[in-house]
């Protein structure tokens, strides 16, 4: 099953720009379905030996040597307090935000594609909302998208090197000093807003394509254009609603908005396509997370405004 499940994702990578979205779905202990990007997945594996590791945060079940490497191995159910499952059977091991880790689940269900636009918000009461960017559903039964930086991020604190940002010079003309901000992780909004705090900027932050666009356009409706405000559009790629590659795209069809600076920044960078980012017209692209390489992209296009 490993070996077709691979080949059925090389096969959906081919969706990227065409806002639609391919899940692999898998459980934790119990019945509900939960599915995480299958760009975010280097491969499903049943569950190798595990061994410890000098300094492995504590969340994790230990490490796993993949294909020469040794790697993080955390209990997915465990990590979000949802079912039990004392030896999950399945490793699925993941590529974001620059790292290579091991997630254990309890089943391995199927690879499905869906569209954006059928992706809605998770509910904004309970426990668990926190660690969901999205909610769907395939035939009738819900999924739920799990945020895995999120529960990285909680898991696996990281070192923050924001104290290594030097705040801009003061402007020296009327040059925009706000950044519209669309990603649908929590975490990563907050990082990058702290980010523009740092370089004394401003920030409006959005939870997906769709909301960003027609922030834009109602701004033109009612005679402000948005250049005048924001220096610059940073956008996530994978995105509930509307994803980034389509949110650039609508942006450089649209006169009034064509000229608008867009950053992607995405925490897909093990398998990501600088082809695709040409092809939609995005200005830049800086794959997740590095406070001071975000900071001077930031900084060179803000001063250059100026």
């Amino acid at each position: 099953m490993s070996q077709d499940l691979l080949d059925r994702i090389d096969q959906r990578t081919r969706l990227a720009g065409h806002n639609r979205l391919a899940l692999l779905l898998f459980r934790l202990g119990s019945r509900q379905l939960f599915g995480v990007n299958v760009f975010k997945v280097q491969e499903v594996l049943p569950r190798p030996p595990l061994f410890t590791l000098p300094h492995l945060p504590p969340a994790f079940s230990g490490a796993a040597d993949v294909r020469g490497r040794s790697i993080p191995v955390l209990d997915l159910a465990r990590a979000i307090g949802h079912g039990h499952d004392p030896q999950p059977p399945y490793l699925v091991v993941t590529e974001f935000n620059r790292s290579v880790q091991g997630f254990l689940v309890s089943a391995v269900d199927r690879i499905v594609n869906i569209a954006v636009e059928d992706i809605h918000p998770p509910p904004e009461h309970g426990a668990d909302h926190h660690y969901l960017t999205g909610v769907t559903r395939h035939h009738g039964e819900l999924i739920q998208l799990i945020d895995v930086e999120s529960v990285l991020a909680e898991s696996a604190p990281r070192i923050s090197d924001a104290d290594q940002i030097a705040p801009l010079a003061a402007p020296s003309g009327k040059a925009p000093r706000e950044v519209l901000v669309v990603d649908d992780s929590r975490v990563a909004r907050n990082q990058i807003r702290s980010v523009l705090e740092q370089l004394g900027l401003g920030a409006t932050l959005l939870s997906d394509g769709r909301q960003a666009l027609e922030h834009l356009q109602q701004m033109v409706q009612g005679g402000v254009a948005p250049g005048d405000r924001y220096a610059m559009v940073i956008s996530d790629i994978e995105m509930p609603a509307m994803d980034g590659y389509t949110l650039t795209t609508e942006i450089r069809r649209d006169p009034a908005l064509r000229g608008m600076f867009v950053l992607l920044h995405t925490s897909l960078s093990g398998v990501f396509n600088q082809a695709m980012v040409e092809r939609v017209g995005a200005d830049d692209f800086v794959p997740k997370y590095s406070e001071h390489e975000l900071a001077q992209r930031i900084s060179a296009r803000v001063m250059a405004l100026q």
